[in-house]
């Protein structure tokens, strides 16, 4: 018999069955229905969850770090000196100790020459080092101490791409600045329109100010002045050795300029006045205000403010996107390198020094960044952009190094929600196995009398095969339509009565890819075949003489 001739059987036994064949249907529709709602739900989070976590940039960015100057210079002193250990403290100290197997130590530091070193490594699309200011900033009429970050120009990171008002910073050259909302309650803007175009300020000590308008680089070190400012620090020189109090005071300070000497040696006097990290702040000078000029200032216009808080959620949270810390304000990555340099606190200049002294930073060396950021180019190749840092002597950490737990988590959800659709299905077998049987009972002259012309058994067993598997299939098929419509009501009704009322825009809760309704129909189909194996067996066991004599 040909599997044509067994299809149009089937088909007509079905029909001759409509109702018995229609209800059992019914029941593998639900079951398939139950299977794949379930299942396109956990596999919506799981989009979603990821999706975000892309959209956050925190697949697409790997945080580096090196060698520090602080830890350099305490694993130097302590080498040489040993002091630490003499004086009977523990052998970790206050720091811990690099020669501990379980904490690996970076091998290299984060110098400039690094920094390209590690952009010209396949599927890096950018490399930003981290440089945070905490300054005091002046905007509107107000001075507040505020976190200061660079940032990279141009830059791919999304925490650049939404903004309330303005633009991007234009070049890595400009002075210029972009802020988020949490400066505009701050520094008393009604509205990010109003912060457009207005200017703050980065206020440090006069005396270093001086040095940087007499045109001292940012490198420690630097010496170059003009004429009227070595005038200036030969008479800061000439206070100082007759103050050795106000000089021992602002000794650290004339490294970076003799002018914070000379202003430091007129504005203390015979008593302390108000100081920045051991600078004055007050100064006093000869035909001039005493107020006038007693802080340094780079000034910056403001061009675009940021959109980082989340709608609805309390005081402002703010949104968190990419490995970079966040600041308030951003300006140009040169300019706050510059800053940086010139106004470092007391402990990194302390640092410096015995970096310089103890010959761990040589005189052409720079002291390197803390931390940098590595973009790639696409998240597949995060791995191994990730290897070849380590592999260059660098630590490194990215999202992807948790992800076989957060891929754990959505392999248990998921099975679980397969699992409790399966019963759905499993039921229905239950409903096609009883239809076969049914139909035995009905058929049973006839199947005798196709065993009595010459009908095999495996062509009886074939017979109830393709019946079972057409029960399947029709069950699978109408199943799947039935839950992409499940999904597609339940999210309406999701964003109609859940989103929408709180301001968020409308998510898909449910992924329905090709492979989950596909898979759906395909395991309908081997179930209600697996369904059919007993009734089938017990066809193709019966006797064509008895089944002739059957009513």
């Amino acid at each position: 018999m040909k599997f044509l001739d067994v299809l149009r059987l089937a088909l007509r036994n079905l029909r001759e069955a409509r109702l018995r064949a229609g209800l059992t249907t019914l029941g593998v529709i639900v079951g398939v229905s139950m299977i794949v709602t379930m299942m396109s739900f956990g596999l919506g989070l799981q989009r979603n969850a990821v999706q975000r976590f892309r959209d956050l940039d925190l697949f697409n960015e790997i945080t580096v770090s090196g060698r520090d100057l602080i830890g350099l210079v305490s694993s130097a002193m302590g080498d040489n000196g040993g002091g630490e250990r003499r004086e009977g403290r523990g052998r970790r100290g206050n720091r811990p100790d690099a020669n501990d197997p379980s904490r690996k130590v970076p091998e290299r530091m984060l110098t400039e020459a690094a920094l390209k070193e590690i952009a010209g490594l396949p599927g890096v699309a950018s490399v930003e080092p981290n440089i945070d200011l905490t300054t005091y900033v002046r905007a509107n009429k107000r001075a507040l101490l505020r976190q200061v970050g660079g940032a990279l120009v141009p830059n791919g990171a999304t925490r650049f791409k939404t903004y309330l008002a303005g633009r991007m910073i234009s070049s890595p050259q400009a002075d210029e600045a972009v802020v988020d909302e949490s400066f505009l309650r701050s520094f008393g803007f009604a509205k990010a329109e109003d912060a457009v175009g207005q200017t703050l300020e980065l206020l440090a000590p006069a005396g270093a100010a001086g040095a940087e308008r007499s045109g001292e680089g940012a490198e420690k070190g630097a010496n170059t002045k003009d004429e009227a400012s070595a005038k200036d620090v030969t008479r800061a020189q000439d206070e100082a050795s007759a103050k050795d109090e106000a000089s021992a005071k602002d000794d650290a300070g004339a490294e970076d300029g003799a002018g914070v000497a000379s202003e430091a040696g007129r504005g203390v006097g015979d008593e302390e006045g108000l100081s920045f990290f051991g600078l004055p702040l007050e100064e006093e000078s000869a035909g001039e205000d005493p107020v006038a000029g007693a802080l340094a200032a780079r000034t910056f216009r403001i061009v675009g403010v940021l959109k980082t808080e989340v709608e609805g959620s309390p005081q402002g949270g703010r949104q968190f996107r990419g490995m970079m810390p966040v600041s308030s304000i951003y300006i140009p990555l040169p300019a706050a390198r510059v800053w940086s340099d010139r106004y470092r606190n007391s402990i990194s200049e302390v640092a410096f020094r015995l970096a310089r002294e103890s010959g761990v930073l040589k005189d052409d060396e720079t002291e390197g960044y803390g931390m940098a950021v590595v973009r790639v180019t696409d998240p597949d190749v995060l791995p191994d952009v990730q290897r070849r840092l380590n592999e260059l002597g660098f630590n490194s950490f990215s999202i992807v190094d948790q992800l076989k737990e957060l891929r754990t988590v959505f392999l248990i959800l998921n099975s679980a929600l397969g699992l409790l659709g399966g019963i759905s299905l499993l039921v229905a077998s239950f409903g096609i196995a009883n239809t076969m049987i049914m139909s035995i009972l009905e058929r049973t002259r006839e199947i005798g009398i196709m065993k009595a012309i010459g009908a095999e058994d495996r062509e009886i067993k074939l017979i109830f095969f393709v019946e079972a598997g057409l029960i399947g299939l029709m069950g699978g098929v109408f199943g799947a339509l039935a839950a992409w419509a499940i999904d597609a009501v339940a999210n309406r009704l999701a964003y109609r009565f859940i989103l929408q009322p709180r301001g968020v825009s409308y998510v898909d809760f449910f992924a329905l890819p090709p492979y989950l309704w596909l898979g759906a129909i395909l395991f309908a189909v081997a179930v209600a075949i697996l369904a059919a194996l007993y009734p089938a067996a017990r066809a193709a066991r019966i006797d064509p003489v008895k089944a002739l004599r059957h009513d």
